[in-house]
């Protein structure tokens, strides 16, 4: 079932995109080579107690840790680990922030000290597929518009588009209705509305688009060892152009 958000539930989930967005700022600050990924998550549970929040994906399905840590070739849902972070490693971190019910979700990609020339093109072409797939997504339009408008700009310079993971609606769970596909053909797909509250988040691969489940049934990672970037936000549909909760350049 799709929900339409009220305006009071559209104020809790800004709630709770402040403080991802003030942990995800403190994390950016702490990549280096030489941290580990386990480190990043004990932080984060610590800043989310401290602000009266929780992480919303611990203990979804299973899950054991207050963050996602997926590192190069790991496509989505990597384990925190003790391993050291490696100078030239790319990281993205995704977590999901509940603050007194209302639900924020943002995932970000960092450069882990000097990174090659192409992994730093991953990285923008991935970030700005994101901006490209959150033009489209206003009332009226079509959630084929947002995938088509991500698809047609990462493939276009040169990268592919994972299929086999998506955005989603959110709040007041984890993952709702509509599946946001980051592919896709224009004026396909469910018509968007006012009130909608989404996940637009792709992952870009350096080779194939396919993946590939570690044993542990969580992580994903590419099926060519190429990496993989991925940066997210939680966005509310409107009539005019779309409200970005989890956007970490407004003052």
């Amino acid at each position: 079932m799709i929900t339409r958000k009220s305006k009071r539930e559209i104020e809790k989930m800004q709630a709770a995109a402040d403080v991802l967005v003030k942990c995800h700022k403190e994390i950016a600050r702490m990549i280096k080579p030489g941290i580990t990924t386990m480190e990043i998550d004990s932080f984060t549970e610590k800043f989310l107690e401290k602000h009266g929040a929780i992480p919303e994906q611990k203990g979804y399905n299973g899950y054991p840790y207050a963050i996602c840590a997926s590192i190069n070739d790991e496509i989505c849902h990597g384990f925190p680990r003790h391993e050291k972070l490696k100078d030239g490693d790319i990281v993205t971190i995704d977590m999901v922030v509940n603050l007194d019910g209302g639900l924020a979700d943002s995932a970000w990609t960092y450069a882990v000290g000097n990174v090659d020339e192409k992994g730093l093109r991953l990285m923008e072409v991935t970030k700005t597929s994101l901006y490209k797939g959150i033009e489209q997504a206003r009332a009226g339009n079509r959630i084929g518009d947002i995938g088509h408008a991500i698809q047609q700009y990462a493939e276009g310079e040169g990268f592919s588009v994972v299929r086999d993971f998506t955005g989603h609606g959110i709040g007041p769970t984890l993952h709702e209705d509509p599946h946001i596909p980051h592919f896709g053909l224009p004026n396909k797909g469910l018509r968007l509305k006012e009130g909608m509250v989404i996940t637009i988040e792709p992952m870009i691969n350096e080779g194939s688009w396919h993946s590939q489940m570690d044993s542990n049934n969580w992580t994903a990672r590419t099926i060519d060892q190429g990496r993989s970037a991925q940066y997210e936000h939680s966005i509310v549909i409107t009539k005019d152009k779309p409200i970005i909760l989890t956007d970490q350049d407004k003052e």
